[in-house]
């Protein structure tokens, strides 16, 4: 039996979170209302794909699209949504046998191709597939693909068995931030716009010109969402004063860094490392099972950070297709057409 595709309708977003939350490789990036926020923030529109098996859904694909002067694109996720990766989520992937699982995905996918490309008439589409899903049905499917790498720690029930396994210089800094009286508590919305305006004034620092809400309006309209339940945040303070911190994502069995503040000016202190440190041990007494550094692997001064913390990196992809070799020319030699990598 063939796979169908339909675009989901809004009384249908039970059964997309349904799907979504079934399987390991589904985020809260998949979530409808999250979906919902990015796609009312980047100007783009949403297409909620469903595939179906007959009557039985067998997996989500989120595309944003956006016509860029005569280019047609489709994305999942759109450029500057705070976002690394999304992609499709299949029904009973972890389950399935080797063969199963790589002619399910593929079938899948050349479903939607025929729907973004016949039907939709795109010209250029970008997928982020999420953690641990493969790329090879994609690249058969004539996606080029580049990997990616962000970094999980497993968790524990006993967080001392996890702070063994930091490197020695990360266990010091903690150790000498905590004599220094900084102390570490969980944050509301002010502490939000506290590491946005910070993000903000480091990036003016270093020479680029972050747009002056710089996702104000956005995080806002995520914290409505989601905070408490599956948003925290952490901030560092010394006397009182806000001297770091970061936002956490949390969803089933995961939780992670989501946004946190660059390297501080501040000598002899390392209010980063300690609160990356508290997130992580509070993932630990919640019950989490994974905690994830989120990242692409790009920047080895972040990745060498980040492996302080001794966690395993786990392979995305972004993976790019073009409806003809003239737009894979307009993108080469674009500069208004051109998607940064590191866009997010």
């Amino acid at each position: 039996m063939s796979i169908e595709i339909e675009l989901a309708k809004e009384d249908e977003s039970e059964l997309w979170n349904h799907i979504v939350g079934s399987y390991s490789h589904g985020t809260i990036f998949h979530l409808w209302d999250w979906l919902k926020i990015v796609e009312e923030y980047t100007g783009t529109k949403l297409y909620p794909l469903i595939g179906y098996k007959g009557s039985t859904p067998i997996g989500v694909y989120p595309l944003f699209g956006k016509k860029i002067k005569f280019v047609k694109t489709f994305f999942s996720p759109p450029p500057k949504a705070l976002m690394l990766y999304l992609g499709p989520v299949i029904a009973n992937y972890e389950t399935l046998k080797q063969s199963k699982k790589v002619s399910f995905f593929y079938n899948f996918q050349k479903e939607v191709d025929e729907f973004v490309f016949s039907e939709l008439n795109a010209n250029y589409t970008r997928i982020r597939t999420s953690p641990y899903l493969e790329c090879r049905p994609l690249i058969w499917c004539g996606y080029d693909a580049k990997p990616f790498y962000t970094y999980m720690i497993r968790l524990e029930k006993n967080p001392e068995v996890l702070w063994k396994r930091l490197s020695r210089k990360t266990r010091v800094n903690i150790e000498k931030t905590k004599r220094e009286g900084v102390i570490v508590e969980m944050g509301d919305y002010n502490d939000l716009d506290f590491l946005r305006t910070a993000l903000y004034s480091r990036f003016e620092e270093q020479g680029f010109k972050p747009t002056r809400d710089y996702y104000r309006k956005y995080l806002d309209e995520l914290y409505r969402a989601f905070y408490p339940e599956n948003m925290k945040i952490f901030v560092a303070k010394q006397n009182e004063e806000r001297i770091g911190g970061l936002v956490t994502l949390n969803y089933r069995k995961w939780t992670g860094l989501w946004i946190g503040i660059p390297k501080t000016k501040l000598a002899g202190i390392y209010p980063n490392d300690l609160t990356q440190w508290e997130a992580i041990k509070w993932a630990c007494n919640e019950g989490y099972e994974y905690y994830e550094l989120m990242d692409s692997g790009e920047n080895p001064r972040l990745v060498n950070y980040k492996s302080n913390f001794n966690p395993d990196p786990v392979p995305w992809y972004s993976t790019v297709k073009h409806s003809s070799f003239v737009f894979r020319v307009v993108e080469r030699f674009s500069r208004f057409f051109k998607i940064k990598e590191r866009s997010a």
